[in-house]
């Protein structure tokens, strides 16, 4: 989740883009500008070009933090006519958050639908436009939970699946700070079977298996993305 400065530093506001749903390229000569990677966030193509900017070099915390870092927790449930348009049912929220006067969660249009707030909290306005969610008066320690539909699953030429999710980044100015990310994957009824999970499991990125579903939390600096593969029961 980027998150870069639009006013001043007396009254801080944060853009940040959450959720782009990419397919992650090999390592590029050269990275590409933020412009670039403007112009394909408000594009409709899966894969960005080359690489994001910035260093932005991913780093598991172990020991965890034990209390008060950003989380951002969510919900994901594919269903069977997922496995048709890619369309994922999301419930995200946002907890311990920075006190900022303006705030945007943004993400890729195109790809996001039935976008609506579901909760917030120590926040003194909250409303979606267009393919975001705009944040007024964030108090120390707020929290907000949207919910909506996501094209998040990719369909590849094998017949297998992967659900994307990232890059996820708390960002300011050239600077990266902790964060704790979570999520939960249901895929009850659809006939996916797990495959892997990208990165694997290690200290820093706890991943726990169910029958039909899979959950994760990771502590972390840097960039993560996470891909996680399934495979059709007939293959």
């Amino acid at each position: 989740m980027p998150r870069k400065p639009l006013n001043s530093p007396a009254r801080k506001s944060f853009k940040w883009l959450i959720l782009l749903l990419f397919v992650p390229l090999a390592a590029p000569a050269e990275e590409i500008s933020p412009e670039e990677l403007e112009r394909w966030f408000e594009s409709d193509e899966f894969a960005p070009p080359r690489a994001l900017p910035g260093s932005g070099e991913l780093s598991f915390i172990e020991p965890r933090p034990q209390a008060g870092l950003h989380h951002h927790s969510n919900i994901l449930t594919i269903v069977p006519a997922s496995l048709r348009d890619g369309w994922v049912r999301m419930e995200q929220c946002h907890a311990n958050m920075d006190a900022v006067g303006r705030v945007e969660i943004v993400f890729r249009a195109g790809r996001v639908r039935e976008l609506e707030v579901t909760r917030s909290e120590k926040i003194g306005r909250a409303w979606v436009e267009g393919p975001s969610v705009q944040l007024e008066d964030v108090a120390e320690g707020a929290r907000v939970c949207v919910r909506a539909w996501t094209r998040a699953l990719r369909i590849n030429d094998d017949g297998s699946f992967t659900l994307y999710n990232g890059p996820y980044m708390r960002r300011f100015l050239d600077g990266y700070f902790p964060m704790h990310v979570s999520a939960e994957i249901s895929f009850a009824g659809t006939g996916l079977k797990f495959v892997a999970i990208t990165p694997p499991p290690q200290p820093g990125f706890e991943v726990v298996r169910k029958d039909e579903a899979l959950s994760y939390d990771a502590w972390f600096e840097g960039r993560l993305v996470t891909e996680i593969h399934f495979s059709p029961d007939i293959l």
